[in-house]
This record gives structure tokens, sequence and C-alpha cells, in this order.
């Protein structure tokens, strides 16, 4: 092969996955044992926790400690960096009682990033940034993965904001995926990709429904010679916009036939002759779809050689 690739999935811990009772063994309970069970079988994960949340640097060096030498975990970007809207009551104690003072409480019970005071931005970066120490000292950390919402759009507002989230995690390698289409319409292609290569950014290369607003094609572009990701959404457009999902497993509730899987196998090894590092990750997270899925991608791997 041209690069490594690692297969993952998109978190171990979902509710789902561990309610089917399918992955993991009935002995594997505790949150280190389902790790470290996940870890033997796979060489990659996204946590998506950070999504909602901060973690502690504790968790990210359990994280570090539960698993062998080589194995990666890329990282979602917190909320509202990305420009989700965030309920304060997920940030640190003494971040909440700062935004406290001096706003009524109709101010603090959503919070946006351009609405957020600079200083508290600015703290809540460097937290972030803290949290990640203990992968990256481990030489564990993969991509800082920034999914932005199907409201930035490709104008001058996308692009800066984009710029600047890129800038505050100088010294990572972030990887982009966008959800609006107009950052794809044949007039703004060519110009996303040449973006995402001056801000050396990897392009998300997605697999999901099409049709929507908030699809975007598969476009096997790779724009950071060291790596390209593609994360697989499934393509159930019956379930990706449903109204009043209760959780993302939901919304990704698709099992890949094994001929598709097949043609994205033959996909990710034409993208993988052009970088060093190739990313699988299925984030079909219903149930065990998405490790049902990953094991049998890596054995037509495997078959490829």
């Amino acid at each position: 092969m041209a690069s490594s690739i690692l297969v993952g999935t998109a978190s171990w811990t979902d509710k789902t996955l561990i309610d089917c009772g399918r992955f993991y063994p009935k002995e594997v309970k505790t949150p280190e044992a389902r790790l470290r069970y996940y870890a033997s079988l796979f060489s990659l994960v996204e946590i998506d926790s950070s999504y909602y949340g901060i973690p502690a640097p504790t968790n990210a060096q359990n994280w570090a400690e539960r698993t062998p030498a080589g194995f990666v975990f890329n990282l979602k970007a917190f909320r509202l960096f990305t420009g989700h809207q965030t309920d304060p009551k997920v940030l640190h104690k003494d971040i909440k009682e700062a935004l406290a003072v001096g706003s009524s409480s109709t101010t603090t019970k959503t919070l946006y990033y351009r609405s957020t005071p600079p200083e508290i931005r600015t703290e809540l970066w460097r937290r972030f940034i803290d949290a990640l120490l203990p992968l990256k000292d481990a030489g564990k950390l993969g991509l800082v993965h920034f999914q932005f919402p199907p409201w930035l759009m490709c104008n001058g507002e996308g692009h800066a904001h984009v710029s600047h989230c890129v800038e505050m995690m100088a010294g990572h390698t972030v990887s982009i995926e966008f959800r609006h289409g107009s950052w794809f319409s044949e007039a703004h292609r060519a110009g996303t990709i040449d973006f995402l290569r001056e801000l050396k950014a990897v392009h998300t290369i997605v697999d999901g429904p099409q049709g929507f607003a908030n699809s975007v094609p598969l476009l096997a572009e790779t724009t950071n010679p060291d790596f390209a990701l593609i994360r697989l959404h499934g393509r159930n457009v019956d379930t990706y916009n449903l109204k009043g999902a209760s959780s993302a497993a939901e919304r990704f509730d698709y099992d890949y036939p094994d001929k598709e899987i097949a043609e994205l196998v033959v996909e990710a090894l034409r993208i993988a002759y052009r970088v060093r590092n190739t990313h699988i990750i299925f984030n079909n997270c219903d149930e065990d779809k998405g490790q049902r899925n990953g094991l049998t991608f890596l054995k037509m791997l495997l078959a490829h050689g």
C-alpha cells in the first residue's frame, strides 16, 4: 500500500452500541475494558464527546494509557468553536460564573461563538488544546475534526471563521467537514479545495445521503500531503434530516451492504496513493452497524494486499 490506512468508528461508547449487546463480550462492562477491547480490533477511533463538552486532560491521559502503541485518536472540535448553539451548562464552572457576571439569564441560555466574549473564547481554546496534550505527547493524536453547521455557507464570513479555527489550532492537523452544498457547487468547488490547501487543512471526503441543502458530494480530493479523511455517514435519505430525532443513531441508521463497502475500499486505495496516512471513519452509529461495517472494510482491505 502507498500509505498507512487506518479504519475505525465514530465513538466506542454510544448507548445503542452498548445496549444492543452484539459488539462487546458480556464480560466487557467498564469504560476501560470497552476501550481496550475496541482497540484490539481497530487502530483508529473518533472521539465525539469532545463536541459536546471540552474533555478533562485526565480523560485523554486514560485514553492514551488504555490503548496500544500505534493507536490513533481523532477528536471532534467543541461545538461552540464550529458555530453551533451551545448550552452554557456544559462549560467549566468558573467560565459559567464569568459569563453570568453582568448578564441577564436570558442572554446566557444559549451561546454562539460570535456572541461569546473574546476573553472567554480565548480561554476555552486554551483549555481545549490543553485537553489534547496527553494524546499528543503519547503520539496518539491524529486529526482535530471541525464539522461545521449546515448554516456555514461559502462566503466571506464562512471563509473567515474556518481560517480563524485553523489559526487557533496551530501546531495540530485540522480536518474540515462542510455541511452546506454551496462549498461544493460548480462555481465554488475548485475554490474550496484551493482554500483548504492554502490552510494545510484536511478536506473531509464524505459519503452520505444526497439531495438535501446539507448534503455534500463524495469529492475524492486531498488537500494535505500527510492525511486524507473519509467519513461514512451511511446513505439513509429517510432519516438524515429526520425532525425530532433523539440521537445521532436515528439519523445515521444505515447498514452498508458488502457491495458498497467493496466500492469504498477501492476508492480509499486510490486516495491513499496521494497521502501518507488515510483515515476511514464509519459514522453510521446505530447499534453495531459501524463496527460491523468497519470490520468488513478491514477484511476487504487486507484481501487487496
